[in-house]
């Protein structure tokens, strides 16, 4: 693939969120061109939450390209706090961020262990960067570095992944934009304006306690009215058994309609053995964007199997399964009504009532002590963790994990 030579390489990207967004590096530019990052013009950062609120429609890309942004605020507030980072380490960090998504397949979660098994986003977009080190060289091995926090400093990887990163604070003012949901709005500026270094570690100055507080509970929020939203939750797990069946009648020996690397998904089950052994199901990973599972699904409403067929015609036309939500487990005697009640409308064997009839958990944790906790701190030079220093009771209860179970089958 030929690649245009473009001499002005410093561009400035009108973002609807923040404004104007500026590419400030000819690498910075160059990687976005590259057609790994461009692939995520094509991958919607919702996945099917638009079939709820129909403005999210945003991507991936938007959403890279304003975290970049974020990022180059918070490197220039640590600056201004007397704390050295310098100009390969905030091209190295700024690189870091713009491909921490690159790894996402289509419909991102939704499909994390279906197209692929045993293997996560993150561990693709390491690939994804050792291959781009290749041919960008050193910036790309040092962005790698601080993905997986390799690097000295180890700020800059928190500033990309922990609980105040801004990955965060991007998608969160992203998500709440483009759905309308204004519970999840949160004080970006002010969050990272207090943002300091001490001990090598990310922190965030006493008085913004109240800023992060509001940040955690936009989280908690946003995730039961939007990431969690039971009708999203439906279209999801239909979407996740359509492909299962896919796959499934694929390695049974049915013909199933599918460009070359989505086929190649379906027909193998590649495992992260194969991305390690050779390039091929990288390429075939990075060919693959919500356009061939659009594609493939309109396709398989003509399916000879019936469930397949059912499945696909009811996400292409929004004819959504039930979903009921509950604080308790569903009882084994409920969903065995429901299997049995479906499986004598539709005429369907135990086999196949499995890509009909869900039972599973949801888990919202908001500020999950159990990884990196956001640290204050003090004005006495002190750091204690966020909790401990709250006067917010509502974060002690946020830090616990809310469990919802949820079951769904076709309507009556």
């Amino acid at each position: 693939m030929q690649k245009l030579n473009r001499t002005n390489k410093k561009k400035i990207i009108n973002d609807p969120v923040y404004g104007f967004i500026t590419i400030s590096d000819e690498i910075l530019f160059d990687v976005i061109e590259h057609p790994y990052l461009q692939r995520l013009r094509r991958i919607l950062q919702l996945g099917l939450t638009h079939l709820v609120y129909p403005g999210a429609m945003h991507t991936r890309f938007n959403h890279v390209l304003g975290a970049m942004h974020l990022m180059r605020t918070a490197i220039a507030t640590i600056r201004r706090k007397g704390h050295e980072v310098s100009d390969e380490e905030e091209r190295a960090v700024l690189l870091a961020i713009l491909l921490h998504d690159i790894g996402h397949g289509p419909f991102s979660h939704a499909l994390e262990y279906d197209i692929v098994s045993g293997i996560t986003h993150e561990e693709l977009t390491s690939y994804f960067i050792n291959e781009l080190k290749k041919e960008f060289g050193s910036d790309l091995h040092q962005a790698l570095l601080i993905f997986e926090n390799k690097h000295p400093k180890k700020y800059l990887y928190e500033l990309v992944s922990s609980q105040l990163d801004m990955d965060r604070l991007d998608y969160l003012n992203r998500d709440s934009f483009y759905t309308g949901v204004s519970e999840g709005i949160i004080g970006t500026e002010r969050l990272i304006d207090m943002l300091n270094v001490s001990n090598n570690q990310l922190v965030l100055e006493e008085k913004g306690i109240y800023s992060v507080e509001k940040f955690i509970i936009a989280r908690r929020l946003m995730y039961w009215q939007v990431y969690m939203h039971k009708t999203v939750v439906s279209a999801e797990y239909m979407l996740i058994h359509i492909l299962r069946r896919a796959k499934h009648l694929a390695q049974k020996g049915h013909e199933i309609f599918a460009n070359s690397s989505l086929a190649y998904f379906l027909n193998n089950n590649i495992t992260k053995n194969d991305f390690e052994k050779d390039n091929t199901a990288l390429n075939h990973f990075a060919a693959i964007d919500d356009n061939d599972i659009w594609s493939a699904i309109k396709e398989w409403q003509n399916s000879d199997d019936d469930v397949l067929s059912m499945l696909a015609n009811g996400l292409i036309n929004r004819g959504l399964f039930k979903i009921e939500i509950s604080a308790t487990p569903f009882s084994s005697e409920r969903i065995e009504n429901e299997r049995a009640r479906v499986a004598k409308q539709f005429n369907l064997s135990d086999d196949e009532l499995d890509y009909m009839v869900y039972s599973e958990v949801l888990s919202n944790n908001a500020y999950n002590t159990s990884k990196q906790n956001i640290m204050l701190l003090k004005k006495d030079g002190e750091i204690v963790d966020l909790p401990s220093a709250s006067d917010n009771l509502n974060i002690s209860a946020l830090a616990q994990p809310v469990e919802k179970y949820f079951l769904c089958f076709p309507s009556y």
